[in-house]
């Protein structure tokens, strides 16, 4: 199997395991991933991930004209600003996902630094997490919003929409975006009780022993 038929499989592969877990439903969420030769395999638009096609999937040459496959998703704005500015990213992965979506609409969410510290893993596997405000889906402001973080950041929130995370391999960025999911899901639960979370060193100390990229 060539190298681009094996990406076209994983991209359903995963897109299934998301859907069938509950982590987006109906027709929403998107896929995008780098080829071989520097163009993108991306989801068609109002397609379900448990029913992708892998020969239908909307592929991109270098250049960025559509030269296979059905119309991409609406949300190409926001996919194409995260490859423009951070130039280590393979794949994107953007959900509906409850828990964040709750998690967006609380009035307190800390804008610079979405997910609460409770856990490593999200600190070691997204780094600081933005929270960008409402904008109507495929919106092409969502991709004028990434490209003003300079590529610091490697997840984004979109208030009352779903997180979109970038991640140098498809894997990679599945499962960043499953523990953004995951650590929303915990600050939900623990949410009024005070929990005790990680400390400023113990935060610190992952950043350094993991290389974590920590804009201030």
């Amino acid at each position: 199997m060539s190298e681009i038929n094996k990406l076209r499989e994983s991209v359903c592969m995963f897109a299934r395991s998301l859907h069938g877990r509950g982590l987006t439903h109906g027709s929403t969420g998107n896929i995008s991933a780098r080829t071989p030769d520097g163009g993108l395999l991306v989801t068609p638009t109002g397609t379900s991930f448990m029913t992708l096609d892998p020969a239908r999937l909307s592929r991109f040459d270098a250049d960025m004209n559509l030269v296979e496959g059905d119309a991409p998703t609406k949300e190409m704005p926001l996919h194409s600003a995260f490859y423009e500015s951070r130039s280590t990213t393979g794949a994107i992965v953007h959900l509906h996902s409850c828990h964040s979506v709750a998690l967006s609409m609380m009035p307190d969410a800390d804008e610079d630094d979405f997910l609460p510290r409770l856990t490593p893993y999200p600190i070691m596997q997204l780094g600081r997490v933005k929270l960008l405000p409402y904008f109507m889906p495929g919106d092409q402001a969502i991709g004028d919003a990434i490209r003003g973080l300079a590529g610091k950041r490697a997840a984004v929130m979109l208030a009352n929409h779903g997180p979109v995370v970038a991640g140098k391999t498809l894997e990679a960025a599945v499962n960043a975006i499953e523990e953004l999911e995951a650590s929303a899901q915990l600050a939900m639960m623990t949410r009024g009780l005070n929990p005790r979370g990680l400390s400023d060193d113990q935060v610190t100390t992952l950043v350094k022993t993991f290389n974590v990229a920590w804009d201030s």
